[in-house]
C-alpha cells in the first residue's frame, strides 16, 4: 500500500509520525506461515503459542518452559527374594514379618532389606504381588499384605498332600506418603522353608 504525502512526513512532528506507524501495523494483514511438517499453514497473530509434544522423552528437558511433569523421583519399584530357608531366629515372634535376603529391584531405595518394609515416597496407587512357597506338606499357611499394620490383601496355601505350594496373591492399594507394607505370616511356622518366595511392588502412578 503506497504511503500518503511522503514528502510531508519530515516536517510532522515526531508524535504524529508514531501515531502513523501505530495505524500501519493496525492495518497489517498477517502473513500465513507453514509448519515444519509442512501439514497446514498457521497464522501469527502476535499470540504466545505454546508447543505440546505429543511423544515426550522419558527424562525431562529441563527447557525453559519448566512445564515436564516427569519425575525421577515417580519411579518406584522393588523386588525381594528369599533365596535361603527360614530359621525361627530370623524372624520376630511378635511381628511375624516375613523376611527376604536378597534384593533383585529396589529403585528409588524405598524398600528396607533389613526389615523387608516399603515405605511409600508419595501419594498413589500402587501394585504389589507376592509369592510365597510352605515346604511341607500337613501344614497350611496363611499371608498378608500389610498395609500400616491392617492385613488388605490374604493368600492361603493348605492342600495338605502338597510339600511346596505356594500363597500368591495381588492387588492394588491407594497409599498416602510415609506408610509402611509388609508380608505378614497369619498362620502356619517358618521352620525349616519358603525357599524362593518373592515380594514385589511399584508406583502405578501418583495421585
Amino acid at each position: 500500500m503506497p504511503f500518503l504525502f511522503p514528502p510531508l512526513l519530515p516536517s510532522l512532528a515526531p508524535r504524529s509520525v508514531m501515531f502513523i506507524g501505530l495505524l500501519l501495523l493496525v492495518n497489517w494483514v498477517p502473513e500465513k506461515v507453514n509448519c515444519q511438517n509442512d501439514t497446514e499453514p498457521m497464522v501469527l497473530e502476535g499470540k504466545c503459542l505454546v508447543v505440546c509434544d505429543s511423544t515426550p522423552s522419558a527424562e525431562p528437558s529441563g527447557n525453559a518452559l519448566g512445564m515436564s511433569v516427569r519425575s525421577g523421583s515417580g519411579r518406584v519399584a522393588f523386588s525381594a527374594i528369599r533365596n535361603t530357608n527360614h530359621e525361627p531366629s530370623e524372624m520376630s515372634n511378635r511381628t511375624m514379618t516375613i523376611y527376604f535376603d536378597q534384593i533383585l529391584v529396589n529403585v528409588g531405595g524405598h524398600f528396607d532389606p533389613a526389615r523387608s518394609i516399603f515405605e511409600a515416597p508419595r501419594k498413589g496407587v500402587y501394585s504389589f504381588s507376592f509369592h510365597v512357597v510352605k515346604v511341607y506338606n500337613r501344614q497350611t499357611i496363611q499371608v498378608s499384605l500389610v498395609l500400616n499394620g491392617w492385613p488388605v490383601i490374604s493368600a492361603f496355601a493348605g492342600d495338605q498332600d502338597v510339600t511346596r505350594e505356594a500363597a500368591t496373591n495381588a492387588g492394588l492399594v491407594i497409599m498416602e506418603r510415609g506408610d509402611k507394607t509388609y508380608l505378614k505370616l497369619e498362620r502356619g511356622n517358618l521352620m525349616g522353608g519358603w525357599k524362593y518366595s518373592t515380594f514385589s511392588g511399584f508406583l502405578v502412578f501418583p495421585l
